[in-house]
């Protein structure tokens, strides 16, 4: 099978116009037709509707979405493995959703790279729906969740927690107060947004809804307002009089969680990786605390 074909038939999806992905990808829009009609004789289904101004996925090509993506990932992936360096023995991919990311793991990447020498890393920011598909694909050694998925065969281990805190931008609130300013709901979860329901029902209607903390606290400080944001994120602005914490708003905290495979052959140095990441978290929070 040509990766390529593949390529294509992924790019074609995704603009849903042959001229659009032949500019994406460099190529004439015959070589792009020329490639889906290809992958259409090996798999012997036609995978798009062709009307014109209107190309879409028959149900065929819907159920090669996933299968396209997960066969260029585990390729990607040899491709690393079999290349990897002499200091580099072993490769770890891990995934995260972009709050991770931005309240958890940016932070101690580079403490991680350090603390697993001759380990490669492979990072990805996944909807979590990707990252269960993923992990039963065995295209993932590591997912990190505020909800991780319960599976059968994958360990569930509890490596921190985030302390979400409700601050405002526009001086000392109070909680009644905050109510008559902009709100930004960033999304923390399922059970972040279970418990924003309860207790914080009466919040006005975000001006902006967003999964990147990153995005909110860039907009609560550019145009005003109030968001629930990570207190490591926050302490620099807090101590500088930018931020100021709504009083009467008690925090929300978010445990953070890895799944793997429990048969992994990379189960030591996921192991070692599980264990820094949990390390480093419990000395941030001790530091927070100090």
């Amino acid at each position: 099978m040509d990766t390529d074909l593949l390529k294509t038939f992924l790019e074609v999806s995704r603009t849903r116009h042959f001229g659009k992905a032949a500019e994406n990808l460099y190529l004439t829009r015959s070589a792009v037709s020329f490639r889906v009609k290809q992958l259409e004789t090996i798999l012997g289904v036609e995978l798009f509707e062709r009307q014109r101004n209107n190309i879409q996925p028959t149900p065929a090509g819907e159920r090669m979405l996933n299968h396209a993506e997960a066969v260029l990932t585990a390729w990607e992936r040899a491709k690393q493995d079999v290349s990897l360096s002499r200091l580099q023995s072993t490769q770890l991919t891990i995934g995260a959703g972009p709050n991770i990311w931005d309240a958890f793991l940016q932070g101690n990447l580079q403490s991680l790279h350090k603390g697993l020498p001759g380990v490669a890393l492979r990072t990805e920011v996944l909807p979590q729906n990707v990252m269960t598909r993923q992990l039963m694909e065995r295209t993932l050694d590591m997912a990190i969740s505020f909800d991780p998925p319960k599976m059968e065969d994958f360990e569930q281990i509890r490596i921190g927690v985030v302390q979400l805190w409700l601050v405002s931008s526009i001086g000392p609130l109070s909680l009644p107060e905050c109510l008559k300013h902009h709100y930004i709901k960033v999304d923390w979860g399922t059970a972040f947004n279970i418990l924003h329901a309860q207790e914080f029902g009466d919040m006005p209607l975000p001006v902006l809804h967003t999964s990147s903390s990153r995005i909110a606290l860039d907009f609560v400080l550019n145009n005003g307002g109030s968001a629930f944001l990570p207190d490591h994120m926050v302490s620099p602005f807090l101590e500088r009089g930018e931020l100021y914490r709504v009083d009467g708003a008690r925090s929300i905290p978010r445990n953070v969680y890895v799944v793997y495979w429990s048969q992994n052959d990379r189960l030591a140095q996921i192991e070692r990786a599980v264990s820094f990441l949990a390390r480093e978290s419990d000395e941030g929070a001790e530091e927070l605390s100090a």
